[in-house]
């Protein structure tokens, strides 16, 4: 196999235009010229990144939410997940959803991976976290967000990913992580 330099994949950006601005996402349509010369057009999503939290419950059990998500007009089991704001440290997101949505907060929090979710066509980044030693604080949910928390077991969320049941990518990267970090398998980073 002949390995390529890694200068050899990039593309200069000749001209970017930004073709649409919303409250979350802001799409971009870019001239590129290829690494053979040629000029090409590139459209993407620029996103301002997001949380995923691998919450365990003290039984072990991981916290779910079911909610409605409007683009595929159904319901789906998620792990709880949410926006990067503006200037906020991931940290500090991680812990705001995990009250917000869940109604929880944790004294153990570590930050596992980080994936990108769409490269095709966003920058979106998700910060995946453990958070452990959960208590219950109540719920401060957004206004307009409606959802159920739920409990469920690391090997049951799992058979739920292989039997169709949870179809959420970021919540299948972050129970892959799950099981690796929780089973031992992989020792959590420092």
């Amino acid at each position: 196999m002949i390995s390529m330099d890694d200068s050899e994949f990039h593309e200069e950006t000749l001209n970017t235009q930004e073709v649409y601005s919303g409250r979350l996402l802001h799409v971009h349509r870019d001239e590129v010229r290829l690494p053979d010369g040629k000029e090409s057009v590139r459209e993407w999503i620029a996103h301002p990144g997001a949380v995923v939290l691998i919450a365990q419950l003290d039984n072990g059990k991981l916290l779910f939410e079911r909610q409605f998500r409007y683009p595929l007009r159904r319901i789906f089991f998620e792990l709880p997940a949410g926006k990067i704001d503006s200037g906020e440290h991931i940290l500090d997101t991680a812990r705001r959803e995990l009250r917000e949505e869940t109604g929880y907060k944790a004294r153990f929090w570590r930050h596992l991976a980080t994936m990108h979710p769409c490269i095709g066509y966003s920058n979106e980044r998700i910060e995946i976290f453990l958070a452990r030693e959960l208590t219950y604080v109540g719920h401060a949910l957004d206004d307009g967000e409606i959802l159920e928390v739920t409990e469920m077991s690391l090997e049951d969320a799992l058979l739920a990913v292989r039997d169709g049941d949870i179809t959420d990518g970021k919540t299948m990267a972050a129970l892959m992580w799950a099981e690796k970090t929780l089973c031992g398998e992989w020792p959590l980073p420092s």
